[in-house]
């Protein structure tokens, strides 16, 4: 994405708290092997949609480089459209 930090990482902390289709994302995360199963497990284990997010952020998202963090924007510009316009928006 545009500039040094990619779009998934400037919002983080929005995406944290706000995303709230976090089994479907990470449905496709794992169909497009971003994520093993073993991640989706360990990740689908944590009690709230933060939490997931959090687990997701510190382990196969911060590994998977820009190319994986590109899948992840296009599936969250598709599971999440209202608030992936707003965060570009403001």
């Amino acid at each position: 994405m545009s500039g040094d930090k990619h779009f998934v990482d400037t919002h983080r902390t929005a995406l944290i708290q706000r995303v709230s289709t976090v089994p479907p994302l990470l449905d496709e995360l794992l169909d497009r092997g971003i994520i093993k199963q073993e991640g989706y497990n360990t990740i689908m284990a944590q009690a709230t949609s933060q939490a997931r997010m959090r687990e997701l952020y510190t382990g196969p998202l911060n590994a998977c480089g820009s190319s994986g963090k590109d899948i992840f924007y296009k599936i969250l510009e598709k599971l999440e459209p209202y608030l992936i316009s707003d965060l570009r928006n403001n």
